[in-house]
C-alpha cells in the first residue's frame, strides 16, 4: 500500500462518516502534524535518557547521544568528549537523527510553500499539490528514519543486556520513546500532505453542478 492510497483510505473514511475536510484544513492538520513530530524528535535526540543503569537504590546512570550524566540527590553531566571512543549504537543513531532532522526541516519549508493555505506560486494549483506531494514524501522517510534507527538502538542495548552482566548493564530509557512518538507523528503528518487527492480541491465544474441541480419545469405547473 502506498502513502498516498493510505492517506486516501483515511479521507474516504471520514467524508464516509459525513465529515467534510476542505483541502486547506487538510494540508493544515498535516503540517501541524509534521511540526509536532519534527520538535518531538529535536527533543529526542537532545535528551540524556537513552539509555539508563542503577547502581543501588538511589544511584542512576544515564546516557545520552550528546552526554550522560550520574547521581541520586545531585547530578552531575558530562559531555561526550571523543566520537571515536563512543559505542556503535551511539554514533550511528546520533547520525541518523541528525539526517532526519535536516531532511524533516527541509520538507517542512517545501511543504509550505505547496500548502494550499500560502499564498505561494498561486494560480498554479497543479505545482502546489506536487510540491506539497514532495515535501510530505520527505517527511515521511523522515520518519521513517527515526523509527529504524530508534529501534535498532533497542535492539541493541536489549542484547547488549542479555550478553553482559546485569548489574552492570544498561536499559533503553524515555528517550526511546519519546523518540518513536515523533517520527509516528512525522509520519502521519507527512501522509496528509502526500496525498494529492485527499487535499484537492472540489473542481468547478463540480460545484456548479451542485450548486446548479435541475429543479421541477415551473412551466408544468400551468396549464
Amino acid at each position: 500500500m502506498t502513502v498516498d492510497s493510505a492517506a486516501e483510505r483515511v479521507y474516504n473514511g471520514l467524508r464516509s462518516r459525513g465529515t467534510r475536510w476542505p483541502a486547506r484544513a487538510f494540508s493544515s492538520w498535516g503540517f501541524l502534524l509534521s511540526l509536532v513530530g519534527v520538535a518531538t524528535t529535536v527533543a529526542a535526540t537532545l535528551m540524556v535518557q537513552w539509555k539508563k543503569q542503577a547502581q543501588g537504590k538511589t544511584h542512576r546512570v544515564y546516557e545520552g547521544l550528546w552526554m550522560s550524566c550520574s547521581g541520586n540527590e545531585r547530578t552531575t553531566c558530562e559531555s561526550h568528549e571523543s566520537l571515536l571512543k563512543l559505542p556503535t549504537e551511539v554514533q550511528a543513531t546520533r547520525a541518523v537523527m541528525l539526517l532526519s532532522i535536516f531532511l524533516s526541516t527541509v520538507a517542512l519549508l517545501v511543504s509550505t510553500v505547496g500548502m494550499k493555505c500560502t499564498r505561494f506560486m498561486d494560480g498554479k494549483n497543479e505545482s502546489k499539490s506536487t510540491t506539497a506531494m514532495i515535501g510530505g514524501i520527505m517527511l515521511v522517510i523522515s520518519g521513517l528514519l527515526t523509527l529504524i534507527i530508534t529501534s535498532w538502538y533497542v535492539k541493541m542495548i536489549v542484547q547488549k543486556f542479555h550478553s553482559s552482566n546485569q548489574l552492570q548493564s544498561f536499559e533503553f530509557g524515555k528517550a526511546v520513546f519519546v523518540s518513536w512518538v515523533g517520527g509516528l507523528l512525522t509520519m502521519a503528518g507527512g501522509t496528509f500532505l502526500s496525498c494529492r487527492r485527499c487535499s484537492r480541491s472540489e473542481s468547478p465544474e463540480s460545484r456548479n453542478s451542485t450548486l446548479h441541480r435541475p429543479t421541477t419545469n415551473a412551466k408544468s405547473n400551468y396549464v
